[in-house]
Order: structure tokens, then sequence, then C-alpha cells
């Protein structure tokens, strides 16, 4: 027979799989649970984020953030604010730690202690900050989209973006985004629409955006996107002749931590949509000044495909020196 209320409260920064562990316990003997997350405004990842990512993977259990600002070894305080916010004693304390004894006590509430010596689930908070591409397969999706390092292929127009996004997706095992400016100049195209107007690349940047975040939870450990919103406000500038503030706050609010920019060197190819050719060297141009002006690395990608795809790859190496976990050293 299930308990009226099971209480699991932690950090969870970031939530992993023992934690899950930990909530399905609760779930699974209570018939009602309740996490409560406990954030500092110094933490690495803000407090409503690890809250919303336990919502999304507990959708069953009612989540709570706290404003963690009392001594983490005076059992008593907490106690006394767990009554409080939960308006009075849960049934049970589900923790895997040896402070969850007197604390459920202060309270009038069971202990159940589960997995303390981490043998189901080999995996602590402090590990997964430590290298969390080591300890990946203990993380959720959303966590895992957190942590992947997102790599943005892009470039002039018929400069080979597609073709190396695809490849080294392929080669890193993992996903990629395709560019969705280039979805939506086929269906323009269709229409035999010919104008451009900046709420168009506004749009297009937007959705570039959640298709990135969204792929990123489906990431191995790396995302490889063919352009992104910062690309977008280039090509916004390519055909109004004009810099969009609109577009330009939709790429600060997003995130990339390598831009790989195609070299302009190759033969233009032509494939029924392009229109660009007599402009493609001086877009490179704007590209290249665009880069060397922001903080995010990047490297220029020339010569044959083979060629940039090692280039690439050996870029995308040096994301993860600091980690125990290498990706592919070379073109196979």
């Amino acid at each position: 027979m299930k308990i009226g209320l099971g209480l699991v409260i932690g950090k969870f920064l970031p939530p992993h799989h023992g934690h899950k562990l930990l909530i399905d316990t609760a779930t699974e003997q209570s018939a009602r649970v309740v996490v409560i997350v406990c954030g500092k405004p110094c933490d690495l990842i803000p407090g409503e984020r690890r809250a919303a990512w336990l919502r999304d993977i507990h959708p069953h259990a009612e989540v709570m953030l706290i404003d963690d600002r009392y001594d983490a070894q005076d059992s008593r305080v907490w106690a006394e604010n767990t009554l409080r916010w939960l308006g009075g004693a849960p049934d049970a304390v589900f923790t895997s730690e040896d402070y969850g004894e007197r604390y459920a006590a202060l309270m009038g509430s069971r202990h159940v202690l589960v997995d303390q010596a981490r043998r189901r689930v080999p995996v602590s908070g402090t590990a997964v900050r430590g290298d969390p591409f080591v300890h990946w397969d203990f993380l959720e999706p959303p966590v895992q989209g957190w942590f992947a390092q997102r790599v943005c292929v892009l470039g002039a127009e018929s400069t080979g973006t597609t073709t190396l996004a695809e490849a080294l997706a392929h080669r890193l095992g993992t996903v990629w985004v395709p560019e969705f400016g280039r979805e939506y100049s086929a269906r323009k195209a269709a229409r035999n629409e010919v104008h451009w107007h900046t709420e168009e690349f506004t749009a297009i940047a937007r959705e570039q955006a959640r298709r990135e975040d969204a792929a990123a939870c489906a990431a191995n450990r790396v995302l490889v996107c063919d352009t992104n919103a910062f690309a977008t406000v280039i090509w916004h500038r390519r055909y109004l002749g004009t810099h969009s503030p609109a577009v330009a706050e939709i790429a600060r609010q997003g995130r990339c931590d390598l831009y790989l920019l195609t070299g302009d060197e190759i033969p233009f190819a032509q494939d029924g949509l392009r229109d660009g050719e007599h402009i493609r060297h001086e877009m490179h141009g704007w590209f290249e000044a665009e880069l060397a002006a922001q903080p995010v690395p990047w490297r220029l990608l020339r010569g044959p495909h083979a060629q940039r795809l090692a280039e690439a790859l050996r870029a995308v190496q040096e994301l993860f020196r600091a980690s125990a976990w290498q990706p592919p050293s070379a073109v196979s």
C-alpha cells in the first residue's frame, strides 16, 4: 500500500539517473511526490532550468524551487522550513545520503535510504559536473541538450556548408540541424516570391534556433548545425543591405561553441535556387569579419571535402581537450 506524501530534496546539479532512481522509488511508494530543488543565484545551472528539467522527466511529481540560503549542516533549520514549504510533514523522505535520517526524524517522517553506495547507479552530481561527457549515459535527454557542444558550419552561398555539416555529424555519430532558411527559400520560390522582408529573416532565425534546441536533446555530445541565427544576420545584410537588430538579438540569445567557416574557393554550383555568385566572395569577407569580432572560436576550412572534414574533426577535438572522452580523431 502506498504512503501519502513522499519527499525528495536536493540540488539536482545537474539531474542524473541517480536522482531519477530516487524520484522513481518515491513515485512507486507514494500517492503524491514533491521534489524540492535547492537553488542559488551563483549555481552553474540556474535553479529554474533544473526544476523545468525535473518537471519534464517526472511529469507526475510536484516540483518546487526554493532559495538555498540555509546552512547545509543544520538539519533542524531545513526540517522547519520544509514543514513550512509543504504545509505539513511528508510521510517519507527519500534520500541516498546520511543526512536523511536526522532530517526526516525532525519532521516526524520515515526515512527511505536509496542506493547510498551508488551500486545501482554509479554516478554523482560532482562527477557529472567534472566531466559530463564521460558520464553522458547517466543523463536524461534535456540535460544532455544543455551540455552538448554546438558546432555551426556556415559560409557564403555554394561553399559546401550542408555537405560538411552532414558528413561531420555522421562521423561524430550525432545529429545535425539542416538550414531552415533554405527550406523557407524553396517554398518562397515555389510561390514566385522574389522580394524579402525583415520579418521573414526574424522568423527564419527564430525557427532555426527552436530546431537547434530540440535537436540538442538527441545529440551525442555534439550538435552540428548547418548555419544558425548568427549567420541569418549576415544573410539579412546580403538580401536587404542592412543590419537587423531583431535577428541579431535572436543570435545573441543563442549558443554556439565552435564556428566552422567554409571557404569560397570551390566552384559555384547552381541548383535552381542560388543567385549569389556575383556577391559570394564579398559575403565570405563579411563572415570572416563578423566571426573575428565575436568571442566564439572559429576555423576557416579550405580545400577538398576530405581535407575540410579532417580539419573540422581536429577543431571539434579541441572542444573536448579537458574531457576524458574524445571524439573521432581521423577520417575513416
